[in-house]
């Protein structure tokens, strides 16, 4: 995933594109952790977990420099709220990574490790910075 887009289309499509990584590899972890596996080998749930991982992990690499250089293309009054608040994200990314890493260098990955993983703090506070960007770009399309 680029850190620059070329336009604003390219841009929304880009960040729409992570967050559905991010948000679905969620989703897919709550039901896989529902599932009482105590083993990622030989299931088809068990094989789809690492993948949406690596998925959810490219999506936030760099995710912090690309919603600065997404902000900056819409010209807002202001960088400083917006730098101040990608602290934030990058810090909430670089810590829930952190917890992604851990789980897929593991060499089982079951559903209670899983579990644990969506309990974390850092990958729930991701996910709320990044509904509330997505609400104040919105905002910001709207008015604009």
């Amino acid at each position: 995933m680029s850190a620059s887009p070329a336009t604003l289309e390219e841009a929304r499509v880009q960040l729409n594109n992570r967050c559905n990584a991010i948000e679905e590899c969620y989703e897919f972890m709550l039901a896989y952790a529902a599932q009482g596996l105590t083993t990622d080998q030989g299931s088809g749930s068990g094989g789809q977990v690492r993948e949406f991982l690596r998925k959810c992990d490219a999506a936030l690499t760099g995710l912090a420099d690309f919603l600065t250089s997404f902000v900056k293309q819409l010209d807002v009054e202001s960088m400083a709220p917006y730098n101040a608040f990608m602290g934030v994200i990058e810090r909430d990314a670089r810590d829930a990574q952190a917890a992604v890493h851990l789980v897929l260098v593991q060499p089982s990955i079951s559903s209670q490790l899983v579990d644990n993983l969506n309990a974390s703090i850092h990958l729930r506070a991701l996910l709320t910075d990044l509904f509330l960007m997505d609400e104040v770009l919105k905002a910001y399309r709207r008015a604009g």
